[in-house]
């Protein structure tokens, strides 16, 4: 190896990890990602690139392959209770200017995942994988040049780097963070995401088309569908309390699907448009028919630091902006890239051996300071839109209002995305040596 080669362990399989196990084994560095899943999860409902995520993909050379595998989806409907069509916003697909609600750039998250994951395997520096795995200890060295894992199964190994890409409930930030440090996982309180599929036919003789549909209704509830296949929908029931009122769902253990079921059931039955026949595939499907159900409690993960030493973090791990923002995948396609360059930047060079005696240090700080300020803004103003976004909900004469609004800013063709909190923008992305394919 190289001198200046990392060992390098990356704690999670999604988006964030297979992308920063792509670049940094382009960069030849010994890339372990390990994953406590036994396989690749391939899962997830559909996702989307967004102004820099976009300009990323196109970096790795996967634009190709993205829109060979992209969901079909046209644009994003407004219905009301009987299922009129009360607003419509289509999809941009001039190849230009900002995204509308519907991205150009829409994908299953499982394929993204998967083209992420075929990608790194694909580099010179072929990365390992190792599934069923998780960290059980980390220790960095007393010269803090090296990092101690202790794994799940008792092995152990020792690294230059290791990265949590393990999610917003990421166990290598709590790691990283100690004991006794609380967790900078910020709930949203009395706000859950019910995300899964139902099989639904698209019916023959109607002009059914690949277009979301939001559906929003009293009570602080909403249904929202996506059709990425002629056969299942996605299906996205969100319902938000009062803020002094206690969620029957604060008292479920995350995971307790049968119980989720069931509460997400007794809040959605008789809302309207297609919620019965969504509660009834909901509860008629069990864990063995491939259940692919998950209640997200939403939550900001905000920290001082995205490292410490030689633990570091990226993605929903270190800046969780939640789905509200519809930012998160972007963040971290973009966070892995500027990790990754900054790595290359002050690692990838053996000739300067006083640079390379504390790189990597240097090289954590400075991704944190180039992307430290576009995840700021992404989580800007995040809880007071989860309060106001619903604030509207309450009422059916609300509800009718905000529909005859968006009903006009549809007329008009009026790009509401900002409107609900998708904010495109970073300033520059950072230009890399040897880090465009």
């Amino acid at each position: 190896m190289p001198p200046t080669t990392l060992r390098v362990l990356i704690s999670g399989g999604g988006i964030a990890g297979n992308a920063l196990a792509f670049w940094l084994a382009r960069q030849g560095h010994d890339v372990t990602v390990i994953e406590r899943f036994s396989s690749l999860r391939a899962s997830g409902l559909q996702l989307d690139l967004r102004g820099p995520g976009i300009d990323v993909l196109r970096r790795m050379g996967l634009e190709d392959a993205f829109r060979a595998k992209a969901a079909p989806e046209l644009g994003m409907q407004i219905v009301d209770s009987s299922g009129r069509r009360r607003a419509f916003f289509p999809a941009n697909k001039s190849g230009s200017g900002r995204q509308s609600l519907t991205s150009d750039f829409e994908m299953m998250r499982g394929d993204l995942c998967r083209l992420l994951y075929d990608a790194a395997r694909a580099c010179k520096t072929l990365p390992q994988y190792v599934f069923g795995t998780s960290i059980e200890a980390v220790e960095q060295t007393n010269n803090n040049d090296s990092v101690n894992v202790r794994f799940d199964d008792g092995r152990t190994n020792q690294y230059d780097l290791v990265v949590g890409a393990d999610g917003q409930w990421s166990r290598t930030r709590r790691m990283m963070l100690g004991p006794g440090v609380p967790d900078a996982l910020q709930r949203i309180p009395g706000l859950y995401i019910a995300y899964f599929t139902m099989p639904r036919p698209m019916q023959k003789g109607k002009a059914e088309e690949y277009v979301a549909t939001s559906y929003i209704t009293t009570g602080r509830r909403g249904i929202f569908t996506r059709r990425h296949s002629p056969h299942e929908m996605q299906v996205l029931l969100t319902c938000k309390t009062d803020s002094d009122h206690h969620h029957p769902l604060e008292s479920v253990a995350r995971g307790d699907v049968e119980r989720e079921k069931a509460i997400f059931a007794d809040v959605f039955r008789g809302a309207g448009w297609i919620a019965e026949d969504v509660v009834k595939s909901m509860m008629g499907t069990a864990a063995a028919d491939n259940d692919d159900f998950y209640c997200e409690r939403l939550g900001l993960v905000k920290l001082p630091s995205w490292s410490s030493g030689r633990v570091a973090l990226v993605g929903d791990a270190a800046h969780c902006s939640t789905a509200l923002s519809g930012m998160g995948t972007t963040c971290a396609m973009v966070g892995a890239y500027i990790l990754a360059g900054e790595i290359g930047k002050y690692c990838g060079n053996g000739n300067d051996s006083t640079k390379q005696s504390d790189g990597l240090v240097t090289a954590l700080k400075s991704y944190e300071h180039r992307f430290r300020p576009f995840v700021e803004g992404m989580q800007e103003g995040v809880p007071e839109r989860a309060e106001s976004q619903w604030a509207m909900t309450g009422s059916a004469f609300r509800i009718g209002v905000l529909n005859c609004i968006l009903g006009l800013a549809s007329f008009f063709r009026v790009n509401v995305a900002d409107m609900f909190g998708i904010r495109e923008t970073v300033e520059g992305l950072p230009e890399y040596k040897d880090m465009r394919v």
